[in-house]
C-alpha cells in the first residue's frame, strides 16, 4: 500500500521486485527460520545500501542477487537453516 502511494499508476506488476527481496532475504537466511530470515533481511538491506552509496545505484538489485547466490554455494540451506535429516 505504502509501496502505491509513492508512485502516480498503480500497475499489476508494482510489488514484484520487494515480494522478489522478501523472498531472497527469506532464503538468504533460511527458509523455516524467523531469525534467519531476519537476518537475511538485514544483510541484503545493508548491500543494497552500500553498494548503491559506493559503486552504483542501477547495480543493487544484481549485488544483492548476486550475495544469494554466493551464500547458497556456500551453504545451501541459507545462513542460519538446518540441513534436514532423513527419517529412517
Amino acid at each position: 500500500m505504502l509501496y502505491a502511494i509513492a508512485f502516480p499508476s498503480i500497475v499489476f506488476w508494482m510489488g514484484i521486485i520487494p515480494g522478489l527481496k522478501a523472498f531472497v532475504a527469506a532464503v538468504l537466511g533460511g527458509i523455516g527460520s524467523i531469525p534467519g530470515a531476519f537476518l537475511g533481511a538485514m544483510i541484503m538491506g545493508q548491500a543494497e545500501t552500500l553498494s548503491a552509496g559506493y559503486i552504483s545505484t542501477p547495480m543493487r538489485d544484481a549485488i544483492a542477487f548476486a550475495i544469494l547466490i554466493l551464500v547458497l554455494l556456500v551453504r545451501p540451506t541459507g545462513i542460519l537453516g538446518e540441513v534436514e535429516r532423513e527419517k529412517a
